[in-house]
């Protein structure tokens, strides 16, 4: 028989070296989760022009605002900050009347841009954003805003994919030690983030295609915002908390 003094695989009796390992990737880990959704705020949960994510934001950032143009849905959105009202309105009201060229020049928009906006729209920014030192950038955007470009998509997709799951990957392995969880409810949370991945970022291009998807994109992102919030403070309360109440001799790997 196996005596209680062996060691076992799982959190709660871990050396410390571990558990301070595991607690700083926990913790930076939640730190950048926290800047991503504040990130969100200032890009998509602007686009309607009002602080806070909304199906709105969800449709303009992905299907777009097909009533008006990228410029101007910025300009109300996003953008809305960055230059004066009058400037703002300006811009708009140049856009309304055509956004022809020499327009631009006479109506001194080619000033507010130079004033307001090119100190981050340039080819030298190193940004993903268009250069607005040529005009034929700021016409694009004058155009009929139609949301996201496939481009942008396959490009955003990829790089979320790919880093959110590696993240994930180690949340979920300092989870999986995790003995007082049962074995299918911890299965289940782990594996919860890569499907709501997979449905977070389709939902994008569906939303691309048809507004009407654009729930799909609150869901896939609140449902693993969830799981990593419940692996979070699980792990770390096994690691931290439990110790101080009683001994764990179970083995997290063998699903004891």
């Amino acid at each position: 028989m196996v005596s209680q003094a062996t060691h076992k695989i799982n959190l709660c009796s871990q050396g410390i070296a571990l558990k301070s390992l595991f607690t700083g990737y926990l913790v930076v880990v939640a730190i950048g989760y926290l800047m991503a959704i504040v990130q969100i705020q200032f890009t998509h949960g602007m686009a309607d022009g009002e602080l806070g994510l909304s199906i709105d934001d969800i449709v303009y950032s992905y299907y777009g605002n097909r009533s008006g143009s990228v410029l101007e849905a910025k300009l109300n959105g996003s953008m809305k900050l960055n230059t004066s009202e009058e400037n703002r309105l300006k811009i708009i009201n140049w856009v309304h009347k055509g956004a022809g060229e020499q327009s631009f020049n006479n109506m001194g928009i080619r000033t507010i841009m130079d004033e307001s906006c090119v100190m981050c729209h340039n080819g030298s920014s190193g940004l993903p954003i268009p250069d607005f030192t040529k005009f034929e950038n700021v016409a694009k955007r004058a155009e009929t805003d139609e949301g996201a470009t496939f481009s942008s998509l396959a490009r955003v997709s990829h790089i979320h994919l790919f880093g959110i799951s590696f993240i994930f990957m180690f949340v979920g392995l300092i989870f999986s030690l995790a003995a007082g969880v049962p074995k299918y409810l911890k299965a289940t949370v782990i594996v919860m983030p890569y499907v709501f991945l997979i449905l977070d970022i389709s939902s994008w291009w569906l939303t691309k295609l048809n507004p009407n998807f654009a729930w799909l994109v609150i869901i896939g992102g609140g449902a693993m915002a969830l799981s990593f919030a419940f692996m979070w403070v699980v792990s770390m309360y096994e690691m931290w908390i439990m110790p101080r109440l009683r001994s764990d001799y179970r083995d997290a790997l063998l699903d004891e």
